[in-house]
């Protein structure tokens, strides 16, 4: 009996202890490394970590509150009323008021507002516009509307970034940017004391520091899934988060609808996928993947090489410029597209430069809302009309006209994805495919 009791009580005991080893622990530096500038690269990293907006992106891609704790919608969406969070501190110890998420807003969006007026009214932010906004909400959680402070009080615009979210901006140095928990957080002290944002480093750099243990989260490409896989990384791997599209001018021999109509049949969708990105994310001729819509595979994806040719009817157009956004994969994907546009009889020249012909991006899916998914793609194609409504069928509609247009050529949906090092506990990635590094821990280590 004695015995029993004796390894009864063994066993709880290293319960216990197991259960302290993995209960989240406060402290520690966590090391990122990217390869963008963390600000104005696609993930803006550090914006994540220092701003909020007044909704963000919750559990299952639900809205849920942020700055604003509720709002509510009359006149048939023309008017939309936002509460602020009460007790709310900018990392400087400003509080947070109406006036000043207005005039981060209004800055943020400058003549290019979804709304026409934006006013306090003591907590309350009141947002008309003579067209219906339905979609407010969740505009409001896309990057472009992540609040932060604009004058100290000395009539100047502070330095990046000042904030409310739960890490604070402590300084840069050589673009590593260092932040520390802000204690006052209203949702709660990250467990992390020290981030250490580390950028424009390659991704080769950030593998080897990660194997090495100099760093605790790095970038896995979607190219490079596979081959993290295969070297057996820990990895975190998102949804289709960003859209891999072709942009294309309506200037000069572009004004023409046809030549832009071929040039869409004549890429090979099939080709990027399989041979540059590694059979990594999904074929798609639509803005909005199929698992946000329902109604992707309505748009054919299908190389038409002879629809193609027949279309430009024999006549050879001018020679036109192919650029791309990034490096690497970006600049193989470039390519690959001039091989197949030149079998279609149109001459491409790949070059570095932004402003092209033709314009190899990757846009991000700012929302897990369709209606609002697709007002931001459209929104950063230059189309700044917002949707009159969101039903499926208005949605799928607006998508349709747009793309029947040949601006924008979608191409692949990719997914972003991390490799995390072993001490890493809890971290997740958030529906934007950002790391939620808010509520990620670190393991002490004996």
């Amino acid at each position: 009996m004695l015995r029993r009791s004796a390894i009864s009580f063994f066993l709880v005991l290293v319960g216990i202890c197991g259960w302290a080893r993995t209960r989240p622990h406060y402290g520690g530096t966590l090391r990122v490394e990217v390869d963008g500038d963390g600000i104005t690269s696609p993930d803006a990293t550090l914006f994540h970590l220092v701003l909020d907006g007044l909704t963000r992106d919750g559990i299952n891609g639900q809205l849920a509150p942020a700055l604003a704790t509720d709002w509510k919608s009359t006149d048939g969406d023309r008017r939309w009323e936002f509460t602020l969070r009460e007790g709310v501190t900018f990392h400087n110890g400003y509080p947070l008021t109406a006036d000043r998420v207005i005039a981060s807003l209004t800055q943020d969006c400058g003549g290019a507002c979804e709304w026409s007026s934006l006013k306090a009214q003591g907590s309350t932010l009141i947002f008309t516009s003579d067209a219906p906004m339905p979609e407010l909400p969740w505009l409001l959680v896309e990057d472009r509307f992540l609040v932060r402070l604009m004058d100290t009080g000395e009539g100047k615009e502070p330095p990046c970034c000042i904030g409310t979210g739960p890490y604070q901006l402590a300084g840069e140095r050589s673009g590593t940017f260092t932040l520390t928990a802000n204690e006052n957080y209203w949702g709660g002290q990250p467990y992390i004391d020290r981030l250490e944002l580390v950028t424009k480093r390659s991704v080769r750099d950030q593998w080897l520091d990660l194997s090495v243990g100099r760093a605790d989260v790095v970038e896995v490409p979607p190219e490079e899934l596979r081959l993290a896989q295969q070297q057996r990384m820990t990895v975190l791997s998102s949804p289709p988060v960003d859209l891999l599209a072709l942009e294309i001018s309506t200037d000069g021999a572009l004004a023409n609808q046809p030549l832009r109509a071929a040039i869409s049949l004549a890429i090979d969708r099939g080709a990027l996928f399989n041979v540059i990105f590694q059979k990594q994310g999904e074929i798609t001729a639509s803005i909005l993947p199929q698992e946000v819509s329902g109604y992707a595979f309505l748009f054919p994806a299908e190389r038409d090489l002879g629809k193609a040719q027949q279309l430009l009817g024999g006549v050879k157009p001018p020679k036109l410029s192919l650029g791309y956004e990034g490096g690497g994969s970006m600049q193989l994907a470039a390519q690959r597209i001039a091989l197949n546009l030149h079998e279609a009889g149109i001459d491409v020249q790949v070059t570095s430069a932004l402003h092209a012909d033709l314009l190899l991006r990757s846009i991000p899916l700012a929302s897990a809302d369709p209606a609002a998914a697709l007002e931001s793609v459209l929104g950063a194609a230059g189309e700044a009309t917002p949707l009159a409504a969101t039903l499926p069928t208005a949605v799928y509609r607006a998508e349709h006209d747009f793309l029947d247009r040949k601006t924008l050529v979608p191409l692949l949906d990719l997914p972003r994805a991390y490799a995390v090092g072993a001490r890493v506990r809890d971290l997740t990635l958030g529906s934007n495919g950002t790391p939620d590094l808010a509520n990620a821990w670190l393991e002490v280590t004996q």
